[in-house]
Order: C-alpha cells, then sequence, then structure tokens
C-alpha cells in the first residue's frame, strides 16, 4: 500500500493564480512560495541521491541550480512533483504555505506546478498544435486565446509550425513547444531541466531570452542547468547542488564572484587544465 499522503480540501480549480500579464519579476515579499526543508530522496531504499537539501524560493522570481551531472539536480526535481513513490524518505517539502511531500503527482500539477523534463516530454507523433492543445486540456477559463497569443508571440515559430509533427522539429524548436505548452497550464512554479541541452548557442539565448519574458508575467522558475554562464544571466538567485548536497547558496551575482564557481562552472581561472591539475584541484576545493 502506498504511503503517499492525500492532499486535504483539493478544489477543482487547482489553486492556480492568473499570469499578470503586465507584472515584473521581483520576489514576493512574506513566506516564500516554494520551501524545501532537509529532504532526503533515495532511490531502492538505499542509494542516498539527496541528502539535507533545504532551499526558499520566492514567488516571481527565477532561481537556479547548478551542478555537474550526477549531482541530484534532477531528482530534486522529481521530488518536488512528486514523481518518485515514496520520496522524499526525510524532510519537507512546501508550496503557498502547504506541506505537499508524499502527494501524487496530479495532486501537485493541480496546484500550478508544472515540470518540463530533459527530454522534454513532447508527444512527438503530434503536431505541434495538437501538443499546444494538451495543455490546454480541462481549461474553461476566457484567457485561452490570450494565453495561446502569448506563447505564440513568445515563439512566433510555433504558429508557422502548427501543423508539423513535434519529431520533425530541431532541438530549439523542440523547446519552445514544450515552453509553450507549459506556459498554457498557467504555472504558478514552472520547473525546468536543462533547457539548453543540445542546442545551438544562438538557440539556447534565445529560450533564455523567453525565459526572462515568462518571468515578467509573475510566474515563478526553478531551474536546473550546467550552463552557468546562462543561467545566471537570468536568476536572481542560485545554488550549486553536488553530490546531493548544497554546497553554496547566494544571489547569481555572489555566485557569479565567487572563485570556485568561476573556474569550476564558468571556465575563468589561472588553474592547471591538464587531468592531474583537474584532480589535485577538485581534492583542494572547499565549499
Amino acid at each position: 500500500m502506498s504511503s503517499r499522503r492525500e492532499p486535504e480540501g483539493e478544489g477543482g480549480s487547482g489553486g492556480r493564480a492568473p499570469r499578470n500579464q503586465g507584472g515584473g519579476g521581483g520576489a514576493a515579499s512574506g513566506s516564500p512560495l516554494l520551501r524545501i526543508s532537509s529532504i532526503e530522496t533515495l532511490y531502492f531504499d538505499r542509494i542516498y541521491a539527496l541528502f539535507g537539501v533545504s532551499l526558499e524560493i520566492d514567488e516571481g522570481e527565477i532561481f537556479t541550480v547548478l551542478g555537474p551531472n550526477g549531482a541530484g539536480k534532477t531528482t530534486l526535481l522529481r521530488t518536488i512533483a512528486g514523481l518518485l513513490k515514496d520520496q522524499p524518505k526525510k524532510g519537507e517539502i512546501a508550496f503557498g504555505g502547504r506541506r505537499i511531500d508524499g502527494w501524487q503527482p496530479e495532486a501537485v500539477a493541480r496546484l500550478g506546478i508544472v515540470y518540463v523534463p530533459e527530454d522534454r516530454g513532447l508527444f512527438r507523433e503530434l503536431t505541434v498544435e495538437e501538443n499546444l492543445r494538451l495543455g490546454l486540456w480541462g481549461r474553461h477559463d476566457d484567457n485561452v486565446a490570450t494565453d495561446r497569443d502569448f506563447v505564440y508571440g513568445m515563439f512566433p515559430i510555433l504558429r508557422e509550425r502548427a501543423r508539423q509533427q513535434a519529431e520533425t522539429l530541431s532541438g530549439g524548436e523542440q523547446q519552445m513547444l514544450a515552453l509553450g505548452r507549459a506556459m498554457l497550464r498557467r504555472p504558478r512554479l514552472l520547473m525546468l531541466d536543462e533547457p539548453s541541452l543540445g542546442l545551438a548557442p544562438r538557440v539556447a539565448r534565445n529560450v533564455y531570452e523567453a525565459l526572462g519574458m515568462i518571468a515578467r508575467t509573475g510566474t515563478t522558475i526553478l531551474l536546473v542547468e550546467q550552463n552557468a554562464r546562462l543561467a545566471l544571466g537570468v536568476a536572481r538567485r542560485g545554488a550549486i547542488l553536488e553530490s546531493g548536497r548544497v554546497v553554496l547558496e547566494g544571489t547569481a551575482k555572489e555566485l557569479s564572484d565567487d572563485e570556485n564557481v568561476r573556474e569550476v562552472y564558468l571556465g575563468v581561472g589561472g588553474s592547471d587544465a591538464s587531468a592531474k591539475g583537474w584532480r589535485l584541484y577538485r581534492k583542494r576545493r572547499r565549499w
């Protein structure tokens, strides 16, 4: 029997906040929108992927989590989204003041938490228009046309490719489609896993410009990335995750100015570039 807790008083509307088309991207005062408190996530009940991770994300901000492959970044997003059964094993996750750890993923989604995975989660055999319509599933409000126009205004290429199958799109166009479909859910929290992965630099910059537009609507963004330069360019705050632990947290400027971050993640510094020098540097580094 599953030990997942059922949400109390779940409403049919899912508690989504309408987007503020003219709003700013600043953080709201008071309690954070998302509070993660000392969570531990395990695979197979014995392999620790996250150790005591704690983060607070304010409403309306872009928060980035940086780290190498295997650091636990994707696991963090999947834990928040409720996609890992019976996880986290320890700790708490609160969204909008409500504890949500242990909830079923569909209940988490109804609160307005939208997760775009690394593989983008598109129905590749469907057309662009059909994929976007899936983002509107269950919506009967008067803002559907406005939201669709917002997506097409952000990514005009999607209108041109409306009748084209998703699998025939370029990697950048598929990422735009995944973001557009996510925005049609009117998320309060948009969680993105490596949105620049596999994209040409110019296309990746275009995607990140769109993230700035999304943030200005008032949508909170939790961004997982390896491309620290792009992520810190749009984020207000961030954290470094290594081996399942948060080793550093601060504003984007503080992280960009940190000597270790500059050398390890931004490629700026004077350490030996040889493999031997890298191994020695890894041993010396202290967070």
